[in-house]
């Protein structure tokens, strides 16, 4: 779950990339503690949390990754926290958790809309006490670590339905980084062309050097939902199965071409790593438009309540006191 290997630079030379990486750098050297980036899937939401540990006072220490989808609620317990021998069945040995092992590094939490509601509760504990147990032990441990998190969903729609708590949720968003999906980076995906050429022509043996000019149209019409994954995983493809030196439209899937020509709407997309979510919000516009979407559910509450904030933050789905906060944050007056 760890990787001590460099990691791979973040490519991009579009202005949300440069503003991107400098905040990169400005949160890696700051003390802050927790950290939540936002990101379709396939942006390089880990990329970023590995670099943002990289450039941090932490990198001679652990980067770990847990992908929080991956691992059962009651699993992640025991991999996080550690567990005393007999504490539960299957527990032949003592185990240390994945928190003593990486003290003084950094914890990434990928996905972590996916925790069941009790590993919520436990991560939120852990933030606010730097304090936990293994399971079956009654001795407190500390810990000093940076936990990042991760998300490819606006995390106050899942407060609002009810699918995630909202205490944590505002002790995450203590500082967020959003990733701009790879249709908003306009020349780039040029920049990234080369990269991964030069990449998967070493890997495979391959003799690409460059695109053809109706590709380079391609590339700039198509939307690019699986990011720059996907755009890499296609790449890699054509160097393994194909011959040549100019990449050229036979090269690519019909369904790549038809959707840069605007023919989508209708034609199914069952391609794997699609992430359906085409109206993510960009790096610049983020902050501005989930403020406006916030404030509009919560005048829209305050309204069918009478003005009553008690039942308005229950028709959102979050306590009293984060409304309270809601309100002062965005100047709302009651």
């Amino acid at each position: 779950m760890s990787n001590p290997t460099p990691v791979n630079e973040i490519i991009g030379n579009h202005p949300s990339m440069v503003e991107l990486k400098n905040l990169i750098t400005k949160v890696a050297r700051s003390k802050v503690s927790t950290v939540l980036i936002y990101g379709e899937t396939g942006t390089g939401k880990g990329l970023v949390a590995r670099t943002l540990h990289e450039q941090s006072s932490r990198a001679s220490h652990l980067f770990t990754e847990i992908n929080c989808a991956a691992i059962p609620g009651n699993l992640l317990e025991s991999e996080l926290f550690g567990h005393e021998r007999g504490s539960f069945t299957g527990a032949v040995d003592k185990k240390m958790g994945l928190l003593e092992v990486s003290n003084g590094g950094t914890v990434f939490l990928d996905e972590i809309r996916e925790l069941d509601p009790i590993m919520q509760a436990k991560i939120l504990t852990l933030l606010d006490s730097r304090r936990f147990r293994r399971i079956g032990s009654v001795q407190e441990q500390s810990t000093d670590l940076r936990f990042i998190a991760a998300t490819n969903k606006i995390l106050l729609n899942e407060v609002s339905a009810g699918k995630f708590r909202d205490d944590l949720y505002y002790r995450l968003q203590v500082v967020s980084i959003n990733i701009p999906p790879l249709r908003e980076r306009g020349d780039d995906v040029f920049v990234l062309v080369d990269r991964f050429l030069k990449k998967y022509n070493a890997l495979h043996d391959a003799h690409f050097t460059e695109i053809s000019t109706a590709v380079k149209e391609i590339f700039q019409q198509y939307r690019w939902p699986g990011n720059v994954r996907e755009l890499g995983n296609l790449l890699e493809r054509i160097c393994i199965l194909e011959e040549g030196e100019v990449i050229t439209e036979k090269h690519l899937p019909s369904r790549i071409i038809r959707e840069a020509n605007g023919q989508s709407a209708m034609i199914p997309d069952n391609t794997a790593g699609s992430t359906g979510h085409d109206d993510a919000l960009s790096a610049s516009d983020y902050f501005e438009q989930t403020a406006r979407f916030q404030k509009s559910l919560i005048l829209q509450a305050l309204k069918r309540s009478a003005g009553n904030q008690t039942l308005a933050a229950s028709i959102l789905g979050i306590s009293r006191h984060a409304l309270r906060h809601q309100l002062s944050r965005l100047g709302i007056t009651p």
